[in-house]
């Protein structure tokens, strides 16, 4: 039996109205009440062959706090006017967990993928009846990387790409703001505070590493997204411009994986198991883990203000834009040419006669036995390097 649509429902129903209308019968108007009350009954038909759309709060709520923080870091920008102002945006840059920011990540792209339209057709082909459904999610529970061979997966992958491709380009702007900022606040006005030393810097990494723990999902957000998923829009995403094909990094394929339950009724709270492990991937996380590690070793060692911004720009910001990259963007492509031939061919040579002959040797001066200088002390000595130049090369700071 084919199954019904609206559009030939309503059709098929103007079309009987114009007909009942040419004879005799009830008026005008009981025909159309009726024809609309049989295309409601038809809708509610349609709509009760579609599994309902379920994604649990746990993966909302780390979707949310994802968004939220990355947004947030990518507003940072340079041009700090006191050490007041560079330690509360350190704050904020801290506080994050690295583990949750790893599982937001998929979570995101997962609610990402929703907002594909041909995604969600192709999944929903396979929810004709109960027990085919039921199959399908058993099948990307046991295997998620074959979501991604389910129609419309390629749209969805590279929705998502895009997405996170232009969320890590603000990430770096705001990056190259705040580490420019670094290097020019040493020659400018502000030099006076920027290069004093932070007071009580035991204190001010104490206080940095305590703000490593998980946060709650800012409620506005959460909504958002969770009305995005049920309604297939709402982001405000565009769609990507070119279609990319599998294989995809395991962030994206478990991404697409956690979509697909979701539209299959196969995600919602009594599958929490399934969604927390498609959540997890090992990369993402060492990536964001280092990240804070990094941070913390940079704060141990920076000492004038404007260092604290080099920490700041360099671990939080553009850590957290190239972890992205890194875990959920696919990898650069190198291509090599054709091999070329760049020495001539024997009949191509010139006669040996032709050649002209080798230049006589360069004799080299005679060596001269006059001292040299005497050196100075600050001669000897290695040029001095900035602290923020120190902090690049990872040279240990003098201890005062």
């Amino acid at each position: 039996m084919r199954p019904v649509t609206l559009a030939r429902a309503a059709a098929s129903l103007l079309a009987i109205a114009v007909v009942a209308g040419c004879a005799s019968g009830p008026s005008e108007e009981e025909q159309r009440a009726e024809a609309q009350a049989q295309l409601a009954a038809i809708q509610a038909q349609v709509l009760a062959a579609r599994p309902p759309i379920s994604l649990n709060s746990n993966v909302i709520q780390e979707a949310a706090v994802y968004l939220a923080y990355t947004r947030d870091m990518a507003t940072l920008r340079g041009g700090f006017e006191s050490p007041e102002a560079i330690q509360a945006a350190l704050r904020r840059g801290a506080a994050y967990d690295a583990r949750q920011v790893s599982r937001g990540l998929i979570a995101y792209a997962a609610v990402l993928a929703t907002q594909s339209p041909e995604f969600v057709t192709g999944v929903q082909s396979f929810a004709r009846d109960r027990a085919t459904r039921n199959a399908m999610v058993d099948r990307i529970v046991a295997n998620p990387a074959s979501a991604s061979t389910l129609p419309g997966a390629d749209a969805a992958a590279s929705l998502i790409i895009a997405t996170l491709d232009e969320d890590i380009r603000r990430l770096r702007e705001a990056a190259d703001s705040v580490e420019n900022d670094a290097y020019a606040i040493q020659a400018d006005g502000r030099t006076s505070w920027a290069r004093v030393h932070v007071a009580d810097r035991e204190s001010r990494l104490a206080n940095v590493q305590s703000l490593s723990r998980p946060n709650l999902a800012p409620a506005a957000e959460a909504s958002r997204l969770s009305a995005a998923v049920q309604s297939g829009s709402g982001l405000g995403v565009a769609s990507a411009e070119r279609l990319r094909s599998p294989p995809y990094p395991q962030s994206v394929e478990n991404a697409l994986a956690l979509a697909a339950l979701a539209l299959l009724d196969g995600a919602g709270e009594n599958a929490r198991a399934n969604t927390d492990a498609l959540m997890f991937e090992r990369q993402s996380l060492d990536c964001f883990e280092s990240s804070k590690l990094n941070l913390f070793q940079c704060l141990a060692a920076s000492r004038p203000h404007y260092e604290d911004m080099f920490c700041l720009g360099r671990h939080v910001v553009r850590d957290l834009g190239q972890c992205a990259r890194g875990t959920a963007l696919p990898a650069g492509v190198i291509t090599v040419g054709a091999p070329t031939q760049s020495r001539v061919a024997a009949q191509e040579r010139p006669p040996v006669e032709q050649i002209a002959p080798r230049p006589a040797p360069i004799t080299p001066a005679p060596f001269t036995t006059s001292p040299a200088p005497a050196q100075t002390p600050s001669q000897t000595q290695a040029p001095t390097l900035t602290t923020t130049q120190r902090l690049n090369s990872g040279i240990a700071a003098p201890e005062n």
